[in-house]
């Protein structure tokens, strides 16, 4: 998590872009996330798997689901609702990696999640409620590319929200490299060490 917001902090060159893709097909790691919030020096992206995990529940699109995150020392309930993935191309993908060929066959997947602070004191710091933000393609998780979507249309920038307050919402986005012609996309979210909430979208 650390490592996570400092990168943010400090701007994201395309090598740390690289360093924190993994693309889809890799091993499994232990945890069943995707590294970004247990602190240790693994990539933050982490390995693929080839089944996604015990959903904590289905939701329709549009449907919201409620949760808490540590923020700071407090805990912030969320209504959350995943709102749409905007999918790119490979000409897309050439301007976030250093090594494009590693990334042959991936495109981004930009997913958007509106945030509504429900209760809990007010958020000071870069929020975390986005963390737990995964995109699966096809069952299989992609690769998250750290620091990606800040500039993207209709994204709030996390650095830029300031004394975050009961009834106001963010739309904070995650961006992730899939394979090319996915089928179906999934945006999963929930609290930390829970199952997700899954919405699921066609892909394109």
């Amino acid at each position: 998590m650390l490592y996570r917001k400092n990168v943010l902090r400090f701007g994201v060159p395309a090598a740390v872009l690289a360093l924190a893709l993994t693309a889809c097909g890799g091993g499994d790691d232990d945890s069943g996330k995707s590294g970004k919030s247990d602190g240790k020096s693994k990539p933050e992206a982490a390995a693929s798997k080839t089944a996604a995990p015990e959903a904590g529940g289905a939701l329709a699109a549009g449907e919201s689901a409620t949760g808490k995150v540590e923020e700071g020392d407090a805990k912030v309930t969320y209504d959350v609702v995943a709102q749409k993935v905007d999918v790119g191309t490979e000409a897309d993908t050439k301007k976030l990696v250093q090594d494009p060929k590693k990334a042959k066959g991936m495109v981004p997947a930009v997913a958007h999640l509106k945030f509504t602070h429900k209760a809990g004191a007010a958020v000071t710091e870069t929020p975390d409620a986005a963390d737990e933000t995964e995109i699966w393609a096809d069952g299989r998780r992609g690769g998250l590319v750290i620091g990606a979507s800040e500039d993207a249309a209709g994204c709030d920038d996390p650095l830029g929200i300031e004394g975050w307050k009961t009834g106001e919402s963010h739309v904070l986005c995650e961006t992730y490299l899939v394979p090319k012609g996915s089928k179906s996309l999934e945006v999963h979210w929930g609290e930390e060490d829970k199952d997700p909430y899954v919405w699921k979208f066609a892909g394109k």
